[in-house]
């Protein structure tokens, strides 16, 4: 994939909204340590979208959270 494309990471989320909120979370982790789970040399932004488009990143569905918490 040459350039990373928000519609390549669209077709993975629902919407917008959820596009920026996983972006955001993982570019938290990338930051914080976390390895990539692509072969880049961009920063973090970037990566956490290339990422997104490959289908290796997304949010766990409600069904997987604690219940007990809410």
């Amino acid at each position: 994939m040459a350039r990373v494309t928000i519609e390549d990471c669209l077709d993975k989320v629902e919407n917008r909204y959820e596009l920026v909120h996983l972006t955001l979370k993982r570019v938290k982790q990338l930051q914080s340590g976390h390895h990539s789970l692509v072969k880049t040399r961009n920063k973090e932004i970037v990566t956490a979208l290339r990422e997104i488009a490959a289908g290796k990143v997304r949010h766990a569905p409600v069904s997987e959270y604690d219940q007990d918490e809410f």
